[in-house]
């Protein structure tokens, strides 16, 4: 009884574990049509379902992007990112790399407003200046 109530948790743990990210593409997956791997994928609009998240608009940042001023239209506007295999994106709350900073590996964020900035503060809407690379 207790083992077969232990595999039921066991499966709905993975259940729940796969959903998480469902519109998220993985790290893996980071390559534009032309073939070649992007750094990282900024998303406008997230979502408080899981499942709806990294939607909208999407900003394509090349391996090796030093953006000290974010493209007309994408200053704190990010809301999900998702970073490529064996890439690292870090970001900046103000302008020309002041302010806050925070690290971002290999992976989905699909709500940047969990990830907290200072006391306060998270990260939706939060990004005004980016530097992505990939070894």
């Amino acid at each position: 009884m207790a083992s077969a109530l232990l595999v039921l948790l066991v499966a709905a743990v993975a259940a729940l574990g796969r959903g998480v990210q469902a519109q998220c593409p993985t790290a893996a997956e980071l390559r534009p049509d032309n073939g070649t791997q992007l750094c990282a994928l900024l998303y406008a609009d997230n979502s408080p379902y899981y499942e709806q998240c990294c939607a909208g608009d999407a900003l394509e940042v090349l391996p090796g992007s030093d953006m000290p001023y974010m493209p007309r239209g994408w200053s704190g506007r990010a809301s999900s990112l998702v970073v490529g295999t064996g890439c690292e994106l870090t970001v900046w709350s103000r302008r020309a790399k002041g302010g806050n900073s925070q690290h971002f590996g290999a992976g989905a964020v699909p709500r940047l407003q969990e990830v907290r900035r200072g006391l306060f503060g998270d990260w939706n809407n939060a990004i005004r200046a980016l530097y992505c690379t990939c070894k």
